[in-house]
């Protein structure tokens, strides 16, 4: 099951749950590994919804292996998400927000607020 208190978001991958999370680490072999742009960059696609099947990929690999898991994006490609690309770009989407979401904000947001 996945911490939100850690940042971490829940993904099904071919039956088997997978907590993954954004540590240091992986942010940096994420931004590393970006065909265009800063982790700011790919912040701003995803708010503006002009994010790339291979921005969602780039993150799922980044979150397992933030997560523990050491998985290449190969491995993934053949691989069967439950709740398909939406929920793949969903939980993509999260990693990011969880990463960067203040102390603060994450407490609120538990907490039935904003």
């Amino acid at each position: 099951m996945a911490n939100p208190w850690r940042g971490e978001v829940a993904l099904t991958i071919d039956g088997e749950p997978h907590a993954m999370r954004l540590s240091l680490g992986a942010l940096a072999e994420l931004e590393a590994g970006l065909k265009s742009g800063s982790l700011v960059d790919l912040v701003e696609r995803f708010e503006s919804g002009k994010f790339t099947t291979r921005d969602v990929l780039a993150l799922i690999v980044a979150g397992l292996r933030g997560g523990g898991r050491d998985l290449q994006a190969s491995q993934l490609m053949t691989a069967e998400i439950e709740g398909g690309p939406m929920q793949a770009a969903r939980a993509a989407a999260e990693l990011l927000a969880r990463a960067f979401m203040l102390p603060d904000a994450a407490a609120g947001q538990r907490n039935g607020g904003v």
